[in-house]
């Protein structure tokens, strides 16, 4: 790809600094590499050459980026957002488009031209919204839910986007008739892969993965990417079409997370690539020379996605404070926004000042963007005194109400397992005070005539009005981690006498909550477990106060017996994102596994960090516990309890010895 060997050393060098330097600083790694981009590019030491053959490899960037986004896409997820993510996210991306568009038009720039600039200011920054709102446990806020949900419209509004750019680049007097034809290319291509696709690849994935080779795995992987995006490239669509296609029905199969851990080490490598080839299209003479008109820009395009987003979200019946905080977090540019800008330049629609300009002006808003969200509260309070005034009124109303309460319940979180709990406690007539962030929810509940107010628990004043000083007993019942850490946390600084009881998921975080100061964690997917064999034994037969006597016994050991669970389609929205999640795996010893004839003992399991948990053998009704004297045979399969990158290293071991 380079000239020399030096041009890579360069290059490797250069990057890993840049990015080791943007980590520290907790900046997104893809601004490293633009920087890497900028200063090793022609208009800086031009060190990298500009060549056509850089900028094809990097280009499969954009692919492995839209493959990516395509894996993350969950139709239940979309339907469940769907009000916020088609009626909010919809109208801010048509708004957003059309008013640039017209600005641009009336500035003199052809439609074609108009289009990609606009396009590719409408978006915002998946990457970096997403890891600040959970750095800040803000995910499950008003702001935060709308933001994500303004995000994937986006994500998902880049598909006509790529069918229009391609149309367009033939832009003529019959431009109705290029637009139909693509759309209806598009459409009759996306029904067929979607309606053979899923089907047709969980078998042919079913019949790669039966081969037991990962070096196998790997390459279909990337034959049916790149062979997808070649389809849409031949129909006259764009390539990143296709990957995201790709991407989108390998996530409707149950191989979706291996690929993703297969797919990581190429998809980083080459979207690097990516933003270094669009680093090094950035003229930073031209950057120095006009800073005043692409500050004013960025100023100008930054305030107008803030006024457009707080409009919105207002009209949809949010406040003004919530609406101007989504607006600052949405107010950068984003990834897309450099796919968009590259496929233009690569179709002849932008190019020379323009591009300097609108690039220029998108990178320095992403640069800015991580401090700007950050005090995105602080700035609205200071913008809209309301929203102090309604903050406080909220804490105020939350004191009133429990000012007459003593020796009562505070639950964090008014779902279901906190509805449910609330009408054991009513039974008990033991007083409870509910808290939740969710507005519609607390509404239907107050109006019902239940005991809950509008408040984030994981603030000590909201706890304070909350009655926490006289409280019983604090119950959290959120399903996130880090929302119920903060309240964790936050009860134990202020309250730490105050016993905390903790639903969560599963048994992956019970020790990190017990460190915090939770006085106890209920796993739910393990208490349901209990219930269910306690209830299917009862049917059996199996004495009540046998099967009593055994749920005892279980939970005095901490659960062990069910720690782990084989993991399958139906668990995908349940687990996402997860890593720290404990699964069980089957691994099956044929007659060429390396671990074939060794001793148990003789595999160094605590290095793979995974755990045998009960061997298999042909013919033996009995499951066998793992001894260290067992030696592996042909037949048997291995049942091991790790995450899911360690169970794949850990398989990878077994069978091939790597």
């Amino acid at each position: 790809m380079f000239n020399s060997l030096t041009s890579v050393l360069l290059l490797l060098t250069s990057s890993v600094l840049a990015v080791a330097l943007f980590r520290v600083l907790r900046m997104p790694a893809m601004l490293a590499y633009f920087a890497v981009g900028v200063l090793m590019g022609p208009f800086a030491l031009n060190v990298l050459p500009n060549e056509d053959s850089s900028r094809q490899v990097a280009e499969f960037g954009i692919v492995f980026l839209m493959f990516s986004i395509g894996l993350e896409f969950s139709l239940p997820r979309l339907y469940a957002m769907r009000k916020t993510l088609f009626g909010l996210g919809g109208a801010q991306v048509l708004i957003t488009l059309s008013v640039v568009m017209l600005a641009c038009w009336a500035a003199g720039l052809s439609l074609p031209t108009a289009f990609v600039v606009g396009a590719a200011l409408t978006m915002s920054s998946t990457a970096i919204v997403s890891k600040i709102l959970l750095e800040r446990v803000d995910l499950n806020s008003r702001h935060g839910r709308l933001s994500i949900g303004i995000l994937l419209f986006q994500d998902l509004a880049v598909i006509p986007i790529l069918v229009l750019i391609p149309a367009l680049a033939t832009f003529n007097e019959n431009i109705g008739i290029t637009l139909g034809s693509s759309l209806v290319k598009a459409a009759v291509l996306l029904g067929l892969l979607f309606r053979f696709g899923k089907n047709a690849l969980d078998s042919w994935f079913g019949l790669v993965a039966r081969q037991r080779s990962r070096e196998l795995f790997v390459m279909n992987v990337l034959m049916v990417t790149l062979l997808l995006a070649f389809a849409t490239k031949v129909a006259g669509l764009s390539y990143a079409l296709g990957a995201f296609v790709a991407g989108m029905l390998i996530s409707e199969t149950r191989y979706r997370y291996q690929v993703e851990s297969d797919i990581a080490p190429f998809r980083d490598i080459l979207l690097g690539l990516f933003f270094i080839s669009v680093g090094m299209l950035l003229n930073v003479q031209y950057l120095v020379e006009h800073i005043g008109l692409v500050v004013a820009l960025l100023v100008n395009f930054i305030l107008f996605k803030l006024i457009v987003v707080a409009i919105l979200t207002r009209a949809f019946g949010f406040e003004t404070g919530v609406g101007i905080r989504t607006g600052i977090i949405l107010a950068q540019a984003g990834e897309f926004s450099f796919v968009i800008l590259a496929l233009g330049l690569q179709r002849g629609l932008i190019g020379g000042n323009v591009l300097q300009l609108i690039l220029a002006a998108s990178l320095l808003s992403m640069v800015v963007a991580p401090f700007i969200i950050q005090y995105n509260g602080r700035i609205t309070r200071k913008l809209v005194k309301s929203y102090i005034r309604n903050s406080s009124q909220k804490v105020d109303a939350i004191e009133d109400a429990s000012k007459e309460m003593t020796g009562h319940v505070i639950i964090a979180g008014y779902g279901r397992s906190g509805q449910y709990l609330g009408r054991f406690l009513r039974e008990e007539n033991i007083p409870f005070m509910a808290l939740d962030i969710d507005p519609a929810r607390v509404h239907d509940a107050a109006a019902a005539g239940e005991h809950v107010m509008f408040g984030d628990a994981g603030r000590r004043v909201v706890l304070a009005a909350a009655g926490a000083g006289r409280a019983k007993a604090l119950v959290v019942s959120y399903s996130d981690m880090r929302a119920s850490m903060r309240v964790v946390h936050s009860a134990q600084e202020a309250y730490p006498k105050l016993p905390v009881v903790v639903r969560t998921y599963d048994d992956a975080d019970i020790d990190a909550f017990r460190d915090a100061g939770a006085t106890e964690v209920v796993p739910e997917v393990l208490e349901g477990s209990l219930m269910l064999a306690s209830h299917a034994l009862v049917l059996l037969g199996v004495p009540l106060n046998r099967v009593v006597k055994r749920i005892r016994l279980f939970r005095e050991e901490r659960y062990k017996m069910f720690k782990g669970f084989f993991r399958g389609m139906t668990d995908a929205d349940a687990d996402a994102g997860n890593a720290k999640q404990l699964r069980l795996h089957s691994v099956e010893i044929d007659t060429n596994s390396y671990a074939k004839g060794l001793r148990l003992d003789h595999i160094d399991f605590a290095r793979l960090n995974v755990e045998p948990h009960y061997l298999r053998r042909p013919n033996m009704l009995e499951d066998i516990q793992p001894r260290p004297d067992i030696v592996l045979a042909d037949g048997d399969v291995l049942v091991l309890l790790g995450s899911s990158q360690n169970l794949v290293e850990a398989e990878n071991y077994l069978i091939y010895g790597k």
